[in-house]
């Protein structure tokens, strides 16, 4: 396929480069990259791929010149990109908070007075003053803004994954404002092309697959004829159970897929049942 027909994918730079990579390497799409290339090769897929920061992938997407690519949702909004999300990965969950040094606080707040908050986050930082009805003094940070309390700013606006990096400098959060993590978007050019839309969404499906092979396993157990209404009230299942017959009419065979959020209080409770030869099997790829 000429790369005029290939999709124009664009691969993040950075620290959401590897979980994306295992992604689209389970999907089956293999990215080889060379050292200080930004053009990776692409097998598996009818895509030509470029790596570029996040944040210039939003714009490129908004401009039009790539089809698709992974972002996070904290710097669609903050760009105010008009996308089309695709897919949420669940990958690099990070919350964007208020946070600021707990000797500042009253009453868990900030104070009501004029304060100097510190961000990268420029617009959102402005929408939540107004939201919150503050004017206070904005200082533009260009990474590790958690330094700059208390000395060069009383607050900061940032992102925050487990809030170690806060604590370790003594912040508190104070408010959370939304969640974030690392997404697909497509440019809505790209999707008002019919035979581009088509491929972006074939090309979901296959993600969306291996995300649902993710969060789910196959259980399957063996199960005495009398033990069986007991053990069905508790099999959990995307529609229902397979439930097979055993060689010589010994019993029955039942597999089920179940989110794997499930299998801790699910294996006791079949074996209380009366279920014995629990086998749990991960999936690689699951189409709902």
């Amino acid at each position: 396929m000429s790369s005029e027909q290939s999709l124009r994918l664009a691969l993040p730079k950075g620290r959401m480069f590897d979980g994306v990579e295992r992604l689209l390497a389970d999907a089956g799409v293999i990215v080889r990259t060379a050292s200080r290339a930004y053009r990776p090769t692409i097998s598996g897929a009818a895509m030509e791929a470029k790596m570029l920061k996040p944040q210039n992938i939003i714009e490129m997407l908004d401009m039009g010149t790539r089809d698709l690519g992974f972002a996070g949702a904290d710097w669609v909004k903050e760009l105010g990109a008009n996308l089309v999300e695709l897919l949420d990965t669940e990958l690099d969950p990070v919350w964007l908070v208020v946070a600021a040094p707990n000797k500042l606080l009253q009453d868990g707040a900030l104070p009501n007075r004029k304060l100097t908050v510190a961000s990268e986050y420029a617009k959102l930082t402005a929408d939540w003053q107004q939201q919150r009805g503050r004017q206070d003094v904005f200082v533009r940070s260009f990474g590790s803004t958690e330094v700059f309390p208390s000395e060069d700013a009383d607050y900061i606006l940032d992102i925050t994954s487990t809030g170690a990096t806060l604590d370790a400098n003594g912040l508190t959060i104070v408010e959370k404002i939304f969640q974030s993590s690392t997404r697909l978007y497509a440019s809505r050019n790209a999707m008002q092309d019919p035979q581009k839309s088509k491929k972006i969404q074939d090309f979901c499906l296959v993600l969306q697959s291996v995300l649902e092979g993710r969060r789910r396993v196959m259980v399957e157990a063996n199960v005495p004829p009398e033990k069986l209404p007991e053990v069905m009230q508790i099999f959990p299942a995307m529609k229902q159970p397979t439930v097979a017959n055993l060689l010589g009419d010994q019993g029955y065979a039942i597999k089920s897929v179940v989110e794997k959020k499930q299998v801790i209080a699910l294996i006791p409770a079949l074996k209380t049942a009366g279920a014995c030869d629990i086998i749990i099997t991960n999936l690689a790829k699951v189409v709902l």
